[in-house]
């Protein structure tokens, strides 16, 4: 058995070099290669866990609940980051190999529920889950062999390596045995590969269906349309689309119950438009850009319009529509 986890341990190794350093180099471009803790500046990560919000499976009420709290979602960010760092280093290191095969699995988990619907051309994040809980479990039963600080403790004959917590924290020898170990390998493999076709399944339509993606069009829920003598108010969201860009806004329009057109904001007043008239949600903005509205994947806003032309329409049904710069337009009737 020892020889077996020893060989076990030794093949396992650039799988355990590779994943961590995917998890280690998050740290490394969040701290040393660029600032992506810092809320002011661009490319902040809490922004990127915004854009996981719509179609996160799961755990949305956690996600929406930092999202709209920027003080806990920066200490959960930079704590988040903390954590990938160790769990990369000590895996690359062979230190407390099997405890940080379940950092590895717990945040590839996060990452596939969170996140596992986006992706414009290979199903990337949820690509980067399921591999990364499979190589998660994989290390746990190997453990690290030669080229490991496990290792060395264990050539040392450190006492605390003879001990039963080691063989479930550290490496060496598995902690389970005979039948046990054959079931939890079988067992744990076919529960992952079942985990990796229901998110398939519900993230992209893998198995049956018509094949999805979230990723490649974008798509604006129009909500909580409310009129208030000259002022109109409703809620935007962007649910789908790239999360690297924007949907970009050229024109909202205001129609009556006969489809007439009482309101309209073109393109060459969106860019203009008054901040002040824009009520963020999370901390992904709704903000007016150089050439239109812009709207980030998962960023959620109360827009505020003003018209004494709104007075008509009181008591009366009313449609707002929204179009995008790609000709996409989105129609919500109140």
């Amino acid at each position: 058995m020892k020889s077996l986890n020893y060989n076990a341990g030794l093949f396992a190794l650039a799988l355990r070099l590779v994943v961590g350093w995917t998890y280690f180099s998050a740290f490394w471009r969040r701290t040393i290669l660029a600032d992506k803790l810092d809320p002011e500046l661009a490319g902040y990560i809490g922004v990127k866990f915004n854009h996981f919000l719509p179609n996160a499976l799961g755990i949305k009420p956690i996600i929406q609940y930092l999202v709209e709290n920027p003080d806990i979602l920066w200490v959960s960010m930079v704590s988040f980051t903390i954590i990938e760092g160790i769990v990369g280093l000590f895996i690359m290191l062979g230190l407390f190999t099997r405890l940080m095969s379940l950092g590895v699995f717990g945040l590839a988990l996060g990452i596939l529920l969170g996140s596992g619907w986006i992706g414009t051309t290979c199903l990337d994040e949820w690509q980067i889950g399921v591999l990364g809980i499979a190589s998660g479990f994989l290390i746990f039963l190997s453990g690290s062999s030669k080229y490991s600080i496990d290792y060395y403790f264990m050539n040392r004959k450190y006492s605390f390596t003879e001990k039963k917590w080691f063989q479930w924290l550290g490496s060496g020898s598995s902690p389970f045995r005979g039948k046990t170990l054959n079931r939890f390998a079988l067992w744990g493999s076919f529960g992952i590969l079942g985990l990796t076709l229901l998110t398939n399944q519900i993230f992209h339509g893998g198995l049956w269906g018509t094949l999805h993606n979230k990723s490649v069009k974008p798509k604006i829920e129009i909500s909580e349309g409310k009129l208030e003598n000259e002022t109109l108010k409703f809620d935007v969201y962007r649910t789908e689309g790239v999360d690297v860009y924007g949907a970009w806004i050229i024109a909202i329009e205001i129609m009556n119950e006969k489809n007439e057109l009482v309101h309209r904001i073109g393109q060459n007043q969106l860019p203009s438009f008054n901040p002040d008239n824009i009520s963020n949600h999370y901390v992904a903005q709704v903000a007016p850009g150089a050439h239109s509205l812009v709207i980030p994947l998962g960023a959620k806003a109360t827009l505020s319009l003003n018209s004494p032309e709104f007075i008509q329409l009181k008591n009366k049904p009313f449609a707002v529509k929204i179009t995008d710069i790609s000709g996409a337009n989105w129609t919500q009737q109140f």
